[in-house]
């Protein structure tokens, strides 16, 4: 009987459960990255208690999405006009 529950547990039914699962957190722990990098705390923090199945980890990474992947967002210095003399 318990073979029975344990083949059926990672077979067809709920084969697409984990799945999802390994989505969820390979979205979650890139989403975490990223607002640790950029010191955003209550993103941080509201990724890590809200358990969404990976939507609100993929609202933050559309909203706050680079030009080029794994780059961070490109910092203008301007040149000073004054000459020396």
């Amino acid at each position: 009987m318990y073979n029975y529950y344990q083949n059926m547990m990672f077979s067809g039914r709920f084969g697409w459960l984990y799945f999802f699962v390994l989505l969820d957190l390979i979205l979650k722990g890139i989403a975490l990255y990223k607002s640790a990098g950029r010191k955003q705390v209550v993103w941080f923090v509201a990724l890590l208690l809200v358990n969404s199945m990976g939507i609100l980890p993929t609202i933050y990474l559309v909203i706050h999405k680079d030009v080029f992947v794994g780059t961070s967002p490109k910092v203008v210095v301007k040149k000073s006009t004054k000459r020396k003399k």
